[in-house]
């Protein structure tokens, strides 16, 4: 039945303030383009589809939002970079949550992740409690333990942990892939250096005295291209991996050494055709990740005397320098990010993709104890 007269919708206008949403919405299928100009003036020409909550009085309206897939609510913009909460699906077609922002739907949120380092000290701007009985709250947090702080009372609060550890909840790394064919067509990169490194922090406090001291030594014996804050030559975006691709060797030498922390230094030249020498953990760590012949350790060398010799040697002998890409005929190598803001897009697209799948409610009991171990 259609409704035409001003009488019948003055009595349906306020039927709906009375009632609520649901009876202007069902209404609205009816007569779409009178209750528009009745109640929405400023809305008209709007199609059905194009009506949103931000239409509709607020005084006759309260939060909902449409439980067909789990929701995570993003509780804190990590860094306050902001971007497109569509982009999981548009850039990884990651579509098994539905992400949100809004604060005001914490009480049907499936999952809230929520990004340590914007913690505060005193646990005040964490999401009320009690929560949801079937809320699960994830514990988002990439940096290694030598940078983390210790923030009493989180221990026993998570359900879930997201971080580069594998044995995370939910691991987030930029993995290499094996292909069940040979790949045809991989070229070694044109070269014109033979060691770079980019880097920009060398405060002792954040633990890269390690590789401070190494370097220190392993420079008087070969010729390192130095950029980033620390040679004051900075690259632009779309310098860094051609720059990278144009070195032989680039020094993956990680800021601290723990367990499983191998981060975008190793897997930025593995994926542009440069070899990395790697200072992080055993060289069994790196290869859980990586093929044994795609990277030089640090560890099997008796002083950086040596390894200056062995990678001077490298130098002279293409066949010989060339073996380190024999793992490229079966295995590809997703470059990582250079760029913080998408790193974390990646990070909570890899939570979206967790909970859609994962709907079994668990408990992370002490997670110093294992993050610290």
């Amino acid at each position: 039945m259609l409704y035409s007269s001003k009488a019948h919708q003055v009595v349906l206008i306020v039927t709906c303030w009375l009632s609520g949403i649901a009876t202007c919405l069902l209404f609205l299928q009816y007569s779409q383009s009178n209750f528009q100009s009745l109640v929405f003036p400023s809305k008209q020409g709007k199609t059905l589809s194009e009506i949103s909550l931000d239409d509709i009085p607020k005084e006759v309206t309260t939060p909902a939002v449409q439980k067909d897939k789990p929701i995570l609510l993003l509780w804190v913009w990590p860094e306050n970079y902001r971007f497109d909460l569509s982009d999981c699906q548009t850039y990884y077609n990651i579509d098994g949550c539905r992400i949100i922002d809004d604060r005001n739907l914490y009480n049907q949120a499936d999952a809230v992740l929520i990004f340590h380092k914007s913690i505060s000290w005193d646990l005040s701007n964490l999401p009320p409690s009690p929560r949801p009985a079937f809320q699960r709250w994830i514990w988002f947090h990439v940096e290694s333990p030598t940078n983390t702080h210790r923030i009493p009372g989180l221990e026993n609060l998570f359900n879930l942990t997201l971080s580069y550890r594998r044995d995370a909840d939910i691991s987030v790394r930029y993995p290499l892939t094996v292909s069940k064919t040979p790949i045809k067509g991989f070229e070694i990169p044109k070269k014109d250096k033979l060691v770079c490194w980019f880097v920009s922090n060398t405060n002792p406090s954040t633990g890269t005295g390690t590789r401070m001291k190494f370097y220190e030594e392993f420079k008087k014996h070969i010729n390192i291209d130095i950029f980033g804050n620390m040679a004051g030559n900075h690259l632009k975006d779309e310098e860094y991996f051609p720059t990278m691709s144009s070195c032989k060797f680039y020094l993956s030498f990680e800021n601290s050494i723990h367990k499983d922390y191998i981060t975008e230094k190793f897997n930025g030249p593995v994926s542009v055709g440069t070899v990395p020498v790697v200072l992080g953990p055993p060289r069994e760590n790196y290869e859980q990740f990586a093929p044994h012949n795609s990277f030089i350790h640090v560890n099997d060398f008796a002083s950086p005397l040596d390894l200056a010799n062995y990678l001077l040697q490298l130098d002279k002998d293409d066949e010989a320098y060339s073996r380190y890409f024999d793992w490229r005929k079966h295995v590809n190598a997703t470059r990582h990010l250079n760029n913080l803001k998408q790193e974390f897009v990646t990070y909570i697209c890899h939570a979206c993709e967790y909970i859609g799948v994962h709907k079994e409610y668990k408990e992370a009991h002490d997670i110093y104890k294992w993050y610290f171990s």
